[in-house]
């Protein structure tokens, strides 16, 4: 009797800490170059209320991606037609040059933090923006054609502390 209420007590936290996708979506790059002007949507809709949430970009590059750290605008719009942007920095690759990420061929796959514990506390559709927000340094026009991105999807779970 106490092994099986051992492996019940077991079950149930090993369930409850499932980081399993809720949400989970990629859009293709053409031809691995991202430009300025694609802005990656992702709508998404029925989430509890009450649960909060961890939001993942995730993003695939191959190794012609020119840079070891990635700019991104995030736009997260409510029902309520409120809309909050932020500019996110990544690391792609260390500073010898390996790649971050996963995937052992040409293509690393980055997952990488967005907002954690979110609660999406109004019923109906929300939308995420993504975009690039790459600039060479010294100049003030950003890159147009951003090579070696090639997808970009997003990733929802649960957030079970």
């Amino acid at each position: 009797m106490i092994r099986l209420l051992y492996l019940l007590i077991c079950s149930t936290i090993l369930i409850s800490c499932s980081d399993t996708p809720v949400f989970s979506e990629y859009k293709s790059v053409s031809g691995a170059v991202w430009n300025k002007d694609d802005v990656k949507e992702f709508t998404f809709s029925k989430m509890d209320s009450l649960q909060g949430y961890n939001v993942f970009i995730n993003v695939r590059n191959d190794q012609n991606f020119p840079y070891s750290n990635l700019f991104l605008i995030a736009s997260l719009n409510t029902p309520e037609g409120e809309v909050v942007q932020d500019t996110l920095e990544y690391n792609m690759a260390l500073p010898d040059g390996t790649w971050l990420g996963k995937g052992s061929g040409s293509i690393k796959e980055n997952k990488l933090w967005y907002k954690e514990n979110i609660v999406f506390p109004t019923s109906g559709v929300y939308t995420l923006e993504v975009s690039h927000a790459m600039r060479k340094n010294g100049n003030i026009s950003g890159v147009v054609g951003l090579k070696g991105i090639t997808d970009v999807g997003i990733e929802i779970t649960k957030n079970n502390p």
